[in-house]
């Protein structure tokens, strides 16, 4: 599939119909994966938790919009630090929270593009690494991530009982 050019900015109010509709895609295909610990048909956000989301300068959320202002994309990131901390060192992360592409998007490079300003992003702020997780029910996410540079650096495990 060939390229779609995106602008990618930082999410405003008249962004919301838009991350809502994909938020509401990534809950299904992790419902649909492990309906056992994901509800269907319910949201992550009210609108206003995501209006303050998106004000929040240490969670930004950056959108990727086509030409006509239309959320293609998103990434929710999240500053961590843990200062002082007996164990861990100082260092400055950016915690990809969520990270979705519209469906009728995929394969057009849009994601590699909000990956690549993300990242941008995380070295002009002086952040030491970025991080997520993802759901190993979600091997395309997780083809994707390390098609980008992701290495895995802990592993979550479970026992259903």
């Amino acid at each position: 599939m060939e390229e779609k050019k995106i602008t990618i900015r930082r999410a405003v109010a008249s962004d919301l119909d838009g991350v809502n509709y994909l938020l509401r895609q990534v809950l299904m295909v992790h419902h649909n994966g492990r309906p056992d610990l994901f509800k269907a048909n319910v949201k992550k956000y009210t609108d206003e938790e995501l209006l303050e989301i998106f004000k929040d300068d240490k969670r930004p959320i950056f959108v990727g919009v086509d030409e006509n202002n239309q959320v293609m994309g998103y990434a929710f990131c999240v500053y961590q630090q843990e200062l002082n901390h007996n164990v861990l060192t100082d260092v400055k992360t950016l915690y990809i929270d969520d990270i979705c592409v519209d469906e009728n998007a995929r394969g057009m490079h849009v994601g590699k593009q909000i990956y690549e300003y993300v990242i941008d992003f995380a070295k002009k702020n002086d952040f030491y690494n970025v991080t997520l997780n993802v759901w190993n029910c979600n091997p395309p996410a997780m083809k994707f991530y390390e098609s980008m540079g992701f290495v895995p650096y802990k592993v979550g495990m479970e026992v259903v009982l």
